[in-house]
C-alpha cells in the first residue's frame, strides 16, 4: 500500500517529539525525590506541553542564548530558520544559583505535580526591556504580555524538556489532537490544502466568512482554537469551544473541518505572534492560515494590518505556509450579507463593524450582539454562559 505523503513538512523538516518514554518516564520517576526542582507557571506548563508534542518544532527545549537573542533580534533561530517569539524559562537569580549546568532539573506544575524534566545546558541573564521592544514593540507594563517579561525572573534556564507523559486535557479530551494526530488525519482525509484559523474569541459572522472564503480555495479547515493562558477579561474557552460545536452543527459543511484545540498560551504579541502562530500550523500540517485584522493584537498598540505586513519581511515560501490575508470584514446593510471593502459597494454607515473586543464589552453591559453580527444560536450561547436575558427569538 503506498503511503499518502504529508501535505507540507514541519518547520525544520522534523516533527519533535519529547514525550518520555515509558522506560523513560520511570527513570526520571525514581530520581523525582533526588532532582532540584522548579515551580512552572501556567505559561511555562503550556510551552512545555508544546515543545513536547512538536507544536514548536524545530525547538526541542528552552532557548539557549544564542537562539533568543537572534529570535529578539532578527525573528530566526541562530541556523536562520525563521522564529518569531523566544521560548524561554524564567526564574530568579536565587533559583538560577542552586543549579548547576549539566543537571537534570524536575519540573512541577502549579501544584507541586512532577510533570517534566529540564536537562540544564545554560543559564543566562537577559535585556527585560529589549525584548519587551523587539518582540511586543512597547515597553508599557499595562501591555499584557511586557508585564509577564517584567514580572519574571532575571535568568533564563535553557536545554532540552522532556514531557513525563501526555494527558488527555480534563476539559476538552475530544479535541486535543497533537500535530501527529492532525497530520495523520489530513492524510486519511485525503486533504493537500488545509487552511488553519486561529482564534481566542467565540467565532462570530465576520470569522465565519473569510473562513468560508478560504474553504473555497482548499480542501479543508483546521479550526484551532486556543484554549491555553489567555487575559482574564476574555470569554472563557469552555463556553468559546462550545460556541465553534454549534457553528460547526449548523453552518458548515461536514466532513471538511476539523476542531481542535491549541494547547498554547497567548503572548499578544500581534504582527510576531501571527507569525508564531502560522508556523504552529504549519506543524500541525496545516498548508494555509488566516490572518485577518489585528490579529493576537491588544489594545491599540499594533496597526490594524500589521500582522499580515510582517510577512512579506520573510523571502516567498521561507515560512514554509501560505498566509491568506483578509481586510476587516463587516455586515453591508446594502446587500444584507457579509463583505469587506473589496466586494461592498455601501458607505460607511451601511456597515455593521463588530471586533471581538465589542463583543465582550456588550456581554459585560448585559447586551446580546446583533444578528448580523453573530448568528443567533451562538448569541443564545453566550447568552447563557454571562447570564443574561436572550432579547430575541432564535
Amino acid at each position: 500500500m503506498t503511503r499518502i505523503a504529508d501535505a507540507i513538512a514541519p518547520h525544520g523538516g522534523t516533527l519533535i517529539n519529547r514525550i518520555a518514554s515509558p522506560e523513560q518516564k520511570a527513570e526520571f520517576l525514581s530520581k523525582a525525590d533526588h532532582l532540584p526542582r522548579i515551580s512552572l507557571d501556567d505559561r511555562a506548563v503550556c510551552d512545555l506541553i508544546a515543545i513536547a508534542i512538536g507544536a514548536f518544532s524545530p525547538i526541542d527545549g528552552f532557548m539557549g542564548q544564542a537562539d533568543y537573542k537572534t529570535v529578539v533580534d532578527d525573528m530566526r533561530l541562530a541556523n536562520g530558520l525563521p522564529w518569531a517569539i523566544p521560548v524561554t524559562l524564567p526564574v530568579t537569580d536565587e533559583q538560577a544559583s542552586t543549579l548547576s549546568e549539566g543537571q537534570l532539573v524536575r519540573l512541577d506544575d502549579p501544584t507541586g505535580r512532577f510533570i517534566g524534566v529540564l536537562e540544564l545546558t545554560e543559564k543566562y541573564h537577559y535585556d527585560k526591556t529589549r525584548e519587551a521592544l523587539n518582540v511586543y514593540r512597547t515597553n508599557e507594563e499595562k501591555h499584557p504580555g511586557v508585564a509577564v517579561v517584567y514580572g519574571q525572573g532575571a535568568t533564563y534556564l535553557a536545554g532540552p524538556v522532556w514531557l513525563l507523559e501526555r494527558e488527555p486535557d480534563p476539559r476538552f479530551p475530544l479535541y486535543q489532537i497533537d500535530p501527529i494526530d492532525s497530520r495523520h488525519a489530513f492524510r486519511d482525509k485525503g486533504w493537500k490544502s488545509i487552511v488553519a484559523f486561529q482564534t481566542r474569541n467565540p467565532i462570530h459572522r465576520a470569522h465565519e466568512y473569510i473562513i468560508k472564503c478560504a474553504l473555497e480555495i482548499t480542501d479543508g479547515l483546521f479550526l484551532h482554537p486556543l484554549v491555553g493562558v489567555t487575559k482574564s477579561d476574555d470569554i472563557a474557552a469552555d463556553v468559546r469551544m462550545r460556541c465553534y460545536e454549534i457553528m460547526l452543527e449548523h453552518y458548515f459543511p461536514r466532513g471538511r473541518v476539523i476542531l481542535a484545540i491549541n494547547p498554547c498560551a497567548m503572548r499578544y504579541a500581534g504582527p510576531r505572534e501571527a507569525i508564531f502562530h502560522a508556523l504552529i500550523r504549519k506543524n500541525y500540517g496545516c498548508t494555509h492560515f488566516i490572518v485577518g485584522r489585528d490579529h493576537a493584537g491588544v489594545g491599540d498598540y499594533y496597526g490594524t494590518y500589521d500582522a499580515q505586513h510582517i510577512f512579506d519581511e520573510f523571502a516567498p515560501g521561507e515560512l514554509g505556509i501560505m498566509p491568506l490575508k483578509f481586510e476587516h470584514a463587516f455586515y453591508c446593510k446594502r446587500t444584507q450579507s457579509m463583505a469587506t471593502t473589496k466586494t461592498s459597494p455601501s458607505e460607511p454607515d451601511e456597515r455593521i463593524h463588530l471586533s471581538g473586543t465589542k463583543v465582550r464589552e456588550m456581554l459585560r453591559r448585559g447586551e446580546l450582539p446583533p444578528p448580523e453580527f453573530s448568528r443567533p444560536l451562538v448569541a443564545a450561547e453566550l447568552a447563557r454562559a454571562m447570564q443574561i436575558p436572550e432579547s430575541y427569538s432564535i
